[in-house]
């Protein structure tokens, strides 16, 4: 399929598409081995699932709509938060976290250091792309290599960017298969179809309370059909906030069951199920709603990167590493300690 022959042995040139935790650590590893990096984002700025929204006024502020807090099992991880973003860009989220078990009802969570970004989820991301060439608002719509064996990148406006020795896909998998497939790449697409699993999608209600919801409790995982997350997000370390934010992530499989629901009905399904389970009474004033199409995989054992040496195109993701916010460092560092390995780029370390 590819002419592997005009391909320089060693790679000095890397498009990444996507700038969420991922695609920054791919392009800080990268960057720290003397590889020229650019970032090719569709939203305004950095984030992916590591998103905070901002919420209206008068209350104002921003709500963590995305993942809810990290956990740091790869002591490289904190390595890497501290040495890019910042001690001060995330801090420990204390509390009372329980679950509700079935036949035993509530339960305290398990005992874990749980991270949040300070004073928001995005402010570790926004961190780290501080120092990076992050070309915001671009949508990338195709991929072709050249006579050269380089990589061209096409948006959705026409533009072309030209002469990347590799790129690096970091959206969610159906994102990237229509990239690929678009891109004439359907051997690709279709082998990612093989090998990982499809993504399951996440409706996320956002609710103000301006006197306090009165609770006891910082986050529940209630023992429901509609509700998979409760969390007083005003609760979080640096939140200053007017009364309390409150964000819903319903159940994943409720989710896929009502993807194309109208956002109003989803609201107030959803706000039925939180006061049945959560057993607050008091009145929201503001509320929003936001669907996460691709939220999380339902595989947990996957490859953690995917890596074509003929074609150099690479494809990282927390979804390739079981879903978590650390398997987005874990799927990225693992991919450019790969590119080491194989004597392509020069050690980062």
């Amino acid at each position: 399929m590819f002419d592997s022959h005009k391909t320089q042995s060693v790679i000095r040139r890397v498009a990444i598409v996507g700038s969420g935790l991922a695609g920054l650590v791919t392009a800080t590893r990268l960057r720290a081995a003397g590889v020229e990096v650019t970032l090719f984002e569709k939203s305004r700025g950095p984030g992916g699932r590591m998103a905070a929204k901002r919420l209206p006024e008068p209350a104002g502020g921003s709500a963590d709509i995305g993942a809810q807090y990290f956990t740091i099992r790869n002591p490289e991880f904190r390595q890497f938060l501290d040495q890019y973003a910042g001690p001060s860009a995330y801090g420990e989220w204390n509390g009372v976290f329980r679950y509700q078990d079935s036949e035993q009802g509530w339960q305290d969570m398990r005992s874990a250091q749980r991270y949040v970004g300070i004073p928001r989820m995005s402010a570790i991301t926004r961190a780290i792309s501080r120092d990076l060439d992050v070309r915001s608002g671009i949508r990338i719509a195709r991929l072709k290599r050249d006579s050269d064996g380089l990589w061209q990148l096409r948006d959705t406006d026409g533009k072309v960017y030209e002469r990347f020795d590799a790129v690096v896909l970091t959206p969610p998998p159906a994102q990237t298969v229509e990239l690929l497939s678009g891109s004439g790449l359907a051997e690709l697409a279709g082998d990612l179809n093989i090998r990982v699993s499809h993504m399951q999608a996440c409706w996320t209600v956002v609710l103000h309370f301006p006197e306090g919801a009165g609770a006891t409790f910082q986050a529940l995982m209630p023992d429901s059909r509609r509700l998979h997350w409760i969390a007083n997000n005003s609760s979080k370390p640096g939140r200053d906030d007017e009364g309390e934010w409150w964000v819903l992530h319903a159940d994943p499989d409720w989710s896929d069951a009502h993807t194309d629901t109208a956002p109003e009905q989803v609201r107030e399904e959803l706000l039925e199920e939180f006061r049945a389970c959560s057993g607050i009474t008091a009145l929201h004033r503001e509320s929003l709603v936001h669907r996460w199409l691709y939220a999380r995989p339902r595989a947990r054992t996957t490859p953690g990167h995917l890596w074509f040496r003929d074609s150099r195109l690479a494809i990282a993701g927390d979804w390739l590493e079981g879903g978590r916010v650390e398997g987005a460092y874990n799927s990225a560092s693992g991919l450019v300690g790969r590119l080491e390995s194989e004597g392509l780029i020069p050690t980062s370390r």
